[in-house]
């Protein structure tokens, strides 16, 4: 298929939606108004949908420049980049300042790992820039694998070939029980004694389904689950409504639950899951990208500033 159009259009139609107005954006752009409607009038052909509705007091956006903005912002972001990275020795590290991280992790270790990593990496002077993929465990292991991360943070420690995995730390699962439930009372659980309740787990799939799963069977439990969710803030709202019971990591439960749900410690031997980083074996890595795994680690008490 013919694109048949460039990033000088991009940019304009840019312009327009940030600022509302064809005569800002020409100002902003250093163009005249007629070079910038001509620029939105190609794109709008060459896409075949109608960008901006123009009347004598505004320009609106329409659903299609809606739909378009993030995408051609991260098609700019990347052609800056590429030239940047392309540029001869004099401008190398300037690139590398404005370099790009992309870190695929699992949402229920970010309050964790995270706030004390990026301070670890700002005070060493870095100045890269982070982007954070939050994903199940088995999404991270994928982006790494395919180089759409160029790390991860997870809690699968079998990835997809060709990835090594580096632990971290080990954390328990533990049960989540609704404010004055039974079992909350209990001096001790048993395996048993979740068959007859509404148990809450994670979706089919994910690294913590297979622990649970594994755990499970082990203790001979057929059919054990209820509701089955794709995401843990799921869980812990169905669990605070009185809806049933969850099982989730110790560290996804967050102080908004706290006068809500009641945590319990899983029937021995309990769960845990291991949670480390995940990259590519034989991978190149950027020095921004060592930088920053160097401060998870540090934030962990497994590496220490140099």
């Amino acid at each position: 298929m013919h694109i048949n159009f460039d990033f000088g259009d991009l940019e304009a139609f840019l312009a327009v939606l940030e600022s509302g107005s064809f005569h800002t954006a020409s100002t902003d752009l250093g163009l005249s108004q007629s070079a910038i409607t001509r620029r939105i009038q190609k794109l709008e052909t060459a896409l075949g949908s109608e960008l901006f509705e123009r009347t004598t007091r505004a320009v609106k956006p329409t659903l299609a420049a809606k739909r378009l903005k993030a995408r051609a912002q991260a098609i700019l972001d990347d052609a800056r980049e590429t030239t940047l990275a392309l540029r001869d020795e004099s401008v190398v590290l300037e690139y590398q300042r404005n370099a790009v991280v992309t870190v695929a992790i699992i949402p229920t270790v970010v309050e964790r790992l995270l706030p004390k990593a990026l301070r670890c990496f700002r005070d060493a002077g870095n100045a890269a820039r982070i982007r954070f993929l939050d994903m199940a465990a088995t999404e991270v292991a994928q982006a790494v694998a395919q180089g759409d991360a160029d790390f991860g943070i997870c809690s699968v420690p079998v990835g997809e070939p060709g990835s090594a995995f580096e632990p971290l730390f080990d954390e328990p699962m533990v049960l989540a029980l609704p404010a004055g439930h039974i079992l909350g009372e209990a001096e001790k659980i048993g395996w048993k004694d979740l068959a007859h309740q509404s148990l809450i787990v994670p979706a089919r799939g994910t690294g913590n389904r297979m622990l649970i799963d594994d755990a499970m069977a082990r203790a001979r439990l057929g059919h054990f689950w209820t509701y089955e969710v794709q995401r843990t803030s799921t869980m812990l709202e169905l669990v605070s409504a009185g809806s049933g019971i969850g099982i989730l990591p110790q560290s996804a439960m967050t102080e908004g639950y706290v006068d809500r749900i009641v945590i319990r410690h899983l029937p021995a031997p309990g769960i845990v899951r291991p949670v480390g980083l995940l990259t590519r074996i034989g991978q190149a890595d950027r020095p921004a990208v060592v930088a920053f795994r160097h401060a998870v680690r540090i934030a962990e008490g497994l590496d220490q500033p140099r």
